[in-house]
């Protein structure tokens, strides 16, 4: 029973490995963008800051345990694919961009890691530092959970699904279930407790996308009703310029050409480009 207990949690943490990897690929496309266009335009360097940080803490983390080497291979991988994207983007970043970048990197990865790893080290020891960095993962995985649901509420707000990527919420979702029952078999809480609200937003994401993927957009349907109400209103007046006089273009160029033969200053062939229509106007 234990020789098949590791044997399926070795599966998962694989299955985990492959998955995260994918989605540590899954920016590649912006990349591309940025590096066609030659600049960084509109995007941000902190998801990938982020995505540093978290796979460093938990690399600190794997190394304090004894049993979750599949732990470490796959965020040290993550560790240089996000470094490999954050020194991408501080080269076609703008100045301003760039410094911004620079502070967060300095406040999360060299302040922030630093002081974690420094204080556990001299104020901690044995079993206590391991549970206090796992607190630490857990926490700050579970901020990152979190943090789609700016997009879930954009996505019922705009009934859009435009900015919702459903094959990274895919493999986000996937990715969730793996560590959890990664975390679940080696009876290790901090990895499977954030996993789970993981989970339960990556399905969140995926109905949402099936409702709304065939809806029209607000803002179109917005446009829609005020296209209508200007057509209406336009009807409507309609019938108040029945009685106007109708006056003809084509006679008032011949009058005009005429007073204007006597002023130097304009030139009547000007007027050869006015149609010859009419024109209502009121009485």
């Amino acid at each position: 029973m234990t020789g098949n207990l590791a044997h399926l949690t070795l599966a998962f943490g694989l299955l985990g490995n492959v998955v995260s990897f994918m989605v540590f690929l899954a920016p590649i496309p912006t990349f591309y963008k940025v590096y066609k266009k030659k600049s960084t335009e509109g995007f941000q360097s902190a998801p990938y800051v982020v995505g540093l940080f978290s796979a460093m803490l938990w690399i600190y983390y794997a190394l304090l345990k004894s049993n979750v080497m599949l732990l470490i291979t796959i965020n040290s991988v993550g560790c240089i694919i996000e470094t490999l994207y954050i020194g991408f983007f501080l080269f076609y970043a703008p100045r301003k961009a760039r410094m911004e970048s620079l502070k967060l990197i300095v406040l999360l990865i060299v302040v922030g890691f630093g002081l974690i790893v420094v204080l556990t080290q001299f104020f901690a020891s044995g079993v206590t530092r391991g549970v206090i960095v796992g607190w630490i993962c857990l926490v700050f995985s579970l901020c990152v959970f979190v943090a789609p649901l700016g997009v879930l509420r954009q996505v019922i707000k705009t009934k859009s699904v435009e900015y919702m990527p459903i094959l990274l919420s895919v493999a986000l979702t996937l990715s969730a279930v793996m560590w959890f029952f990664y975390g679940l078999l080696l009876g290790d809480f901090n990895i499977a407790i954030p996993n789970v609200l993981g989970f339960t937003f990556g399905i969140i994401q995926m109905i949402l996308y099936f409702v709304y993927k065939n809806k029209k957009p607000v803002i179109d349907e917005k446009m829609y009703k005020c296209e209508e109400k200007v057509a209406e209103l336009a009807e409507q007046k309609l019938p108040e310029y029945r009685d106007h006089k109708i006056i003809d273009v084509g006679k008032l160029k011949t009058s005009l050409r005429a007073d204007m033969t006597n002023q130097a200053s304009f030139e009547p062939q000007a007027l050869h480009n006015v149609p010859n229509c009419t024109i209502e106007v009121g009485a």
